[in-house]
């Protein structure tokens, strides 16, 4: 039986969906331990992202010539597209520490005042989920990304002074999965915006191989193919298929991670050839069979399929609305021919290659 890897030993094996769905681009403490595992060190190591990985190297490559900090950085895009791996690389290729926070964790300015406080010169501020910063910590951090200061308040009521601290100069990085949240003072602040996009199945099928050497397991071309066109263009996911087709192999096969491997242990958790999984196909068939392919509301689907409506709308309806499966209509939610036939099913007349009211 192969070792456990580090985060195996402190965290355990993970579950099959890591306390969420195996194809969300979303991650939790286990899912987070697993990937550093997996994440590239350097720049030349990072695969696929070519155009912001070209912008974001002659940035660091002119600012390491110069001698100085480069501009604060903004990345943008989907969960599980390697924000945070490019966070950390930036602060390799520059030869500093990262330090790490989130919008989230940050509830008073005096939160991002005790962390601005004790950073080091040079060092890389990370702020993952940036657009969730409370208000009163965004117009702190205006101050500290534009002239390295924060002002701390001393007293209160007309007696209250603000004493200017000097910071010393730090580069900002933060990500969101939001980039239209980011208010227009906070956003121009980034000296380099990148958005990243979703990956293509040849790149996947890189990262798939990449990982399979680093986690000491043996992943024919043909199982990277498999895996790679079921992860929704999401590296994260990716890696997440690979573990769980590694668990399979390990466990009901020969150890190897053929097509049939791929095949079988991706049946087993209901992940089909184009990456729905069983939530994903209960909105389809619900949208189908009960509803005559919609306009039906979201509340109504909800219901339909025993979820809240927040989780259909921001888990399962951005793939399917990417993919071709599903539309948003202002009369409610709409299938596709494309959602009829993936479900074999025969569409309505009248029904056309995209949508129909």
């Amino acid at each position: 039986m192969p070792e456990a890897l580090p985060w195996e030993e402190e965290y355990g094996a993970a579950p099959a969906t890591l306390g969420e769905r195996l194809v969300s681009g979303g991650s939790d403490a286990v899912e987070r331990a697993a990937e550093a595992a997996l994440r590239p060190r350097r720049l030349d190591e990072f695969v696929g992202q070519q155009v912001v990985r070209n912008q974001l190297s002659l940035v660091l490559d002119a600012a390491l010539a110069r001698g100085t900090s480069p501009d604060h950085v903004l990345l943008s895009g989907p969960p599980g597209l390697g924000k945070t791996t490019l966070a950390m690389i930036i602060a390799a290729e520059l030869g500093t520490s990262l330090r790490v926070t989130s919008g989230p964790a940050i509830a008073h300015a005096g939160d991002l005042a005790a962390v601005l406080s004790s950073l080091e010169e040079g060092e890389v501020l990370f702020i993952d989920e940036i657009h969730r910063l409370a208000r009163p910590a965004e117009e702190l951090l205006y101050v500290a990304m534009e002239d390295f200061r924060v002002d701390v308040v001393v007293g209160k009521g007309a007696g209250a002074s603000a004493i200017p601290l000097s910071l010393p100069p730090f580069v900002a990085v933060g990500a969101t999965t939001r980039a239209g949240l980011l208010p227009a003072p906070l956003r121009d602040r980034f000296g380099f915006t990148g958005h990243l996009d979703f990956y293509s199945n040849d790149e996947l099928e890189k990262v798939l191989l990449r990982s399979s050497g680093l986690l000491d397991v043996p992943l024919t071309a043909e199982a990277a193919a498999e895996i790679a066109s079921r992860s929704r263009g999401t590296p994260r996911i990716a890696n997440r298929l690979l573990r769980r087709v590694r668990d399979w192999a390990q466990v009901r096969g020969d150890g190897r991670l053929d097509l049939a491997a791929a095949r079988a242990a991706l049946e087993v958790y209901e992940v089909d050839p184009v990456g729905l999984d069983r939530l994903d196909r209960s909105v389809l068939t619900a949208l189908c069979t009960r509803f005559g392919g919609g306009p039906v509301g979201l509340t109504t689907l909800a219901v339909a399929v025993g979820e809240e409506p927040e989780t259909v709308e921001t888990v399962a309806e951005p793939f399917l609305v990417r993919e071709g499966y599903m539309g948003r209509t202002p009369r409610g939610r709409v299938a596709t021919r494309a959602a009829w036939e993936h479900l074999g099913l025969t569409p309505p007349d009248g029904a056309s290659g995209t949508l129909w009211s």
